[in-house]
């Protein structure tokens, strides 16, 4: 069985919405799945703004310019959320 090794500094590459969740998706294969409710911007925003994101430098977080709300990836993972 091949394991493949699981980042320390998780980078994200990709990003998503259902109607209840934001989905972000890792360079190493792993998804997080968390409740957009934690994210009162980003909840109230329409799909057009929150599908206007920027993975910031290797994908360390994710920026939403129109709404001015920025998330990181390390936190997303730990369950930070306002």
């Amino acid at each position: 069985m091949n394991i493949s090794k699981v980042e320390m500094h998780p980078f994200a590459m990709g990003v998503g919405f259902t109607d209840t969740e934001l989905i972000v998706t890792l360079v190493d294969g792993r998804t997080i799945s968390v409740p957009l409710a934690w994210f009162d911007t980003l909840s109230k925003a329409t799909s057009t703004q929150r599908e206007d994101f920027e993975i910031l430098g290797d994908g360390e977080g994710i920026h939403w310019p129109q709404l001015d709300e920025d998330l990181s990836v390390k936190g997303l993972l730990i369950g930070a959320h306002v």
